[in-house]
């Protein structure tokens, strides 16, 4: 019999499909890179991924926020101070995140000639 791996209520077939379902979405990855690197709030969050709608942002942070990967802390002021940061959870995965933007990089060079000069930190 095949075994099901059960988090947040949902099944999986195995440990990948579930660490692919809680990081998939075109965002997400950017959420947790940006995040690596210092606490953000949601306007900052925007200015360092203009692409994305506001929309978007939102549902990600609270998808990633239910999944245990980000912290949401409220600050009880006016007007309402609303900071995000990685969990643990979400700190085990930036060693996989630095080798993507170091893969990108090189893929990058490849068919450039030259680095991107992005700091994949």
């Amino acid at each position: 019999m095949e075994e099901e791996y059960i988090f947040n209520n949902k099944k999986f077939s195995c440990p990948v499909e579930l660490a692919l379902s809680v990081i998939s979405g075109k965002w997400k990855i950017f959420i947790l890179y940006f995040l690596n690197q210092k606490t953000y709030r949601n306007g900052e969050l925007r200015k360092v991924i203009p692409q994305i709608t506001q929309k978007m942002l939102t549902q990600h942070l609270r998808e990633l926020e239910a999944d245990g990967l980000i912290l949401r802390t409220v600050y009880p002021v006016v007007p309402p101070k609303v900071e995000y940061n990685l969990t643990d959870q979400g700190k085990a995965i930036q060693p996989i995140l630095i080798e993507l933007c170091k893969f990108g990089d090189k893929l990058f060079e490849s068919a450039n000639g030259q680095p991107t000069g992005f700091d994949c930190k």
